[in-house]
């Protein structure tokens, strides 16, 4: 009998719901090439929601994430709602009270190949701190970061266990100039090293890593960084792709088997309704899911069919190219047909 997933799916605001809907069809594909189901379960939360609601999703809307197998979340943010309104009142709030503590923003281009595992419950962006004397000329912000050895230790662990043979882990710090943060950081990652004596690993300042990966980031295999420096490297990662439209990343708990699975960039409201956004990184973290679900001939399917598909010139804007939306989605669905590219291929 063939297995059945129940995926929530959160298209969320701007281009989110015009990548999602991509991305679930590819994903509808690749079940059905590969002989199972998928349930989906499509909740309309985000800024709307919020104008409407006053909050960006109903109180038990971690619930929903956690009893799901995995999730798909395409964007947050409109001009309509704060910042700070929008981000902690869904995706960063879902990620602390699940406790999503790896991010994985995998980057790949000509000649490069590389992951980075993100921090992503504590570090510098907990939300510590506060304003006072607002609009005087003595206005003050602090901010501040929170770092713990069981954070720091469990995603470094994580993240030597991503290495794959003859690969290289390297721990990104700034301990020169934040010697206490960065320094148990460093502390926790040489301690967590002593596990691994099989695999090799180096310590490199966060300046230097960026340095190093415009100059040539084929030397990297899986970086491991704070929430800060993880999301700033990944972006990085994503312009070396080609284009932030390419990324993909997926928020997991690993013990917990919770994941949410989002495409890097935000909800471009600039271009939100145009429909030229480009749905590659929301596909690639449907891709992403599927791996995380055990599809991985699934998942690698969905891979080789973007990746034809773009060889084939479906490409957005973005990337110099015509298609819209809808197009390059049509282009990665029908590499997906019985007998176009067959069980763990996408080619066409």
């Amino acid at each position: 009998m063939a297995s059945t997933h129940r995926i929530c799916v959160i298209p969320g605001d701007g281009i989110g719901r015009e990548v999602v809907p991509q991305a679930v069809r590819a994903l509808q594909a690749a079940a059905s090439l590969h002989g199972f189901a998928v349930d989906l379960d499509e909740r309309p939360w985000g800024s709307d929601w919020y104008l409407r609601h006053g909050q960006m999703m109903p109180p038990d809307g971690h619930e929903v994430v956690a009893a799901a197998a995995a999730t798909l979340f395409g964007a947050v943010g409109s001009p309509q709602v704060p910042d700070s309104v929008s981000a902690w009142g869904l995706i960063l709030s879902t990620r602390q009270k699940l406790d999503l503590y790896v991010n994985l923003r995998p980057i790949r281009g000509p000649g490069f190949d590389l992951l980075v595992v993100r921090e992503n419950t504590e570090g510098e962006y907990t939300g510590v701190g506060g304003r006072l004397y607002r609009a005087t000329a003595h206005e003050t912000a602090t901010q501040t970061a929170l770092f713990t050895r069981r954070g720091i230790e469990r995603v470094v662990d994580y993240a030597f266990r991503q290495v794959r043979p003859g690969g290289v882990l390297t721990s990104v710090t700034k301990s020169n100039a934040l010697p206490h943060t960065m320094g148990l950081w460093d502390d926790v990652a040489e301690a967590v090293a002593a596990r691994y004596p099989q695999i090799a690993w180096e310590r490199m300042h966060v300046d230097a890593v960026a340095y190093q990966m415009v100059r040539g980031p084929a030397r990297f295999d899986v970086l491991v960084a704070s929430n800060l420096f993880g999301d700033i490297l990944s972006d990085l990662g994503a312009g070396l792709q080609g284009s932030l439209g390419l990324a993909a990343s997926g928020n997991l708990n690993p013990e917990r088997r919770i994941g949410i699975f989002e495409p890097v960039h935000g909800s471009a409201p600039d271009i939100a309704g145009k429909g030229i956004a480009n749905p590659v990184g929301a596909v690639r973290s449907a891709a992403m899911l599927l791996r995380f679900l055990g599809e991985d001939a699934a998942a690698a399917s969905v891979e080789s069919a973007v990746d034809d598909a773009l060889a084939a010139g479906a490409r957005t804007p973005d990337l110099g190219g015509e298609s819209g939306t809808a197009e390059v989605g049509d282009e990665v669905v029908r590499r997906l047909q019985p007998g176009v590219g067959g069980p763990g291929k996408g080619g066409g």
